[in-house]
């Protein structure tokens, strides 16, 4: 599971001494226990999409703090907030590409936006950007 491979990350970092990773580890497995204690008192457990999701949030996050950095000259904390991008995008499962989303949604019956992200969100979740999907469909 994803959630394992991030915690062996975190201790590995940690016996490195590897202060930009473990900073980056910590944030997301606090992300991923809040996230898991909130599917418990549903009655559910965090999967592998419920933390590509998060991963995803945070990359958006880290991207925004870049720029914040880059508008103000900050090119130390613009390099450690890239670094942890890829740390990020290293756990995420390859994202369907614009085609692969057009493809699928040209063999649905019901090419309505309600339907087509329900069925994005049921069938790839984790595994495309419904941004991308919302574009896509747009577009057609």
């Amino acid at each position: 599971m994803l959630y394992d491979e991030i915690k062996k990350a975190n201790i590995q970092a940690m016996k490195d001494k590897d202060t930009i990773a473990r900073s980056f580890y910590s944030v997301v497995l606090n992300k991923i226990m809040l996230e898991n204690i909130k599917k418990r008192e549903k009655g559910g457990e965090v999967d592998d999409a419920d933390i590509s999701n998060i991963l995803q949030k945070t990359i958006k996050e880290l991207e925004e703090e870049k720029e914040n950095y880059k508008k103000v000259g900050n090119i130390q904390e613009e390099n450690i907030i890239l670094t942890q991008i890829e740390l990020a995008k290293k756990y995420l499962p390859k994202m369907l590409t614009e085609e692969e989303i057009k493809e699928i949604i040209k063999q649905l019956p019901d090419k309505s936006i309600p339907f087509v992200m329900k069925y994005f969100k049921q069938n790839f979740n984790g595994k495309c950007d419904m941004k991308t999907v919302q574009e896509v469909l747009k577009k057609l």
